[in-house]
């Protein structure tokens, strides 16, 4: 837990940033001092292998935050320096039009998860959350002897609402994770519906909506960002718009109460000075965001115009990466493609013939096509076919 310090009280305002989708190539994006590192940095590991797994940006963080990161690299030796967290808490504080005091910054959104499973559950509380959703939020509420109740999706990929509530009688409160859009599936939950949703929350019981992939879906009917709430907290990460994945930053939006509930357990000092720095930039480069997301939005056009000529079942996806059939056990699909040199995700049961694929660059998206194509040449008899459903599978701390 901390000490009771508290960087929420810095607040300076800044930019903020908007996004919506639509298309810049990446010549278009780099600055010609930038073109050889975002190469480096968008290609494959040094064994070859295409990664297609973890839902990041392939193309590394903006030019303006690469810049950043450099000058802040020369203050590594010191704990503190100019801007410190206040630009970074005053853009988040413009975004969502809440105060300094409503943010609480983490070492990723995983870092918010934690948290809210520390000042949430525990025995004799609830956790519930879709099936299948990001399983982190259970992993960590599950060490806390939380009970954890799973509930399907609906036929739609959506989270069901309805059997969520259910789920929350009986019990002393507890935590409702909802991942919207939703990882591995891509899918949204409408925005009508949730509003709904969290008027018929029962007392004791908090929201916690996961907007890791609100910049893929902004603008999109059904989709409307959620705002805080007294039973609502918002999360939020720079791991996948402002491509920062090994920067770690994410952040909650919450009411001041509710936010001095999860600052209990945060850690002290969390955000190092490079995040603090470069997110801030990042932030307030709203041009820079909304080309970002409008290209991820583009690649994801391509792939769903590609996956469609081959006459393949894609769940509707409005995030950096899409869920499909595959026709075939998933450990053995992912399996042939990890030997032609192409990481893609993991399983993720009860959706045993479906594979999780992340959006790469175009080059990198080529080669997973033509690996595709080959599939129906291949037996697949490399891998054991067992059930997805007999088999265990823990969350390896990936997206």
């Amino acid at each position: 837990m901390s000490s009771g310090f508290s960087r929420r009280n810095l607040l300076v305002g800044m930019g903020a940033a908007a996004a919506s989708p639509a298309f810049a190539s990446p010549a278009r994006w780099l600055a010609p001092h930038d073109a050889k590192r975002a190469a480096v940095a968008a290609t494959t590991t040094a064994d070859g292998m295409i990664l297609l797994s973890r839902n990041e940006n392939p193309y590394g963080p903006l030019p303006s935050a690469h810049e950043a990161m450099r000058d802040a690299l020369v203050h590594a030796n010191r704990y503190s320096f100019p801007p410190d967290y206040a630009a970074l808490v005053g853009c988040i504080s413009k975004l969502h039009a809440v105060r300094g005091t409503d943010v609480v910054l983490g070492a990723g959104s995983t870092e918010i998860l934690r948290m809210s499973a520390d000042a949430f559950t525990g025995p004799g509380k609830r956790l519930i959350t879709g099936h299948p959703t990001f399983e982190a939020m259970a992993a960590y509420a599950s060490r806390l002897g939380t009970e954890i109740v799973p509930v399907p999706l609906t036929a739609s990929y959506a989270h069901d609402l309805e059997a969520m509530l259910r789920a929350a009688s009986g019990a002393a409160g507890g935590l409702i994770y909802i991942c919207n859009p939703n990882n591995p599936t891509g899918s949204l939950t409408p925005a009508s519906e949730l509003e709904a949703f969290r008027r018929s929350l029962p007392s004791g019981y908090v929201l916690l909506v996961d907007e890791a992939y609100h910049h893929f879906a902004d603008g999109f009917p059904g989709y409307a960002a959620q705002a805080p709430a007294d039973n609502v907290i918002i999360a939020r990460t720079f791991s996948k718009v402002y491509g920062m994945a090994g920067i770690r930053l994410g952040y909650a939006v919450a009411t001041p109460g509710r936010a001095k509930e999860l600052e209990k357990w945060q850690l002290e000092a969390n955000i190092n000075a490079v995040a603090a720095q470069c997110s801030a930039v990042a932030m307030d480069d709203a041009a820079g965001v909304r080309e970002a997301a409008r290209r991820i939005v583009a690649d994801r056009e391509d792939f769903m115009r590609q996956a469609k000529a081959r006459g393949l079942k894609v769940i509707p996806s409005y995030t950096n990466f899409a869920m499909m059939e595959a026709g075939h056990p998933a450990p053995q699909v992912i399996e042939y493609f990890g030997r032609n040199k192409v990481q893609i995700g993991r399983p993720f049961p009860p959706m045993t013939t479906h594979v999780r694929i992340s959006f790469g660059t175009p080059a990198e998206m080529k080669r997973f096509w033509q690996v595709w194509d080959g599939m129906k040449l291949a037996a697949l008899s490399f891998a054991p076919a067992q059930s997805l459903a007999a088999a265990k599978y823990r969350w390896d701390g990936s997206c």
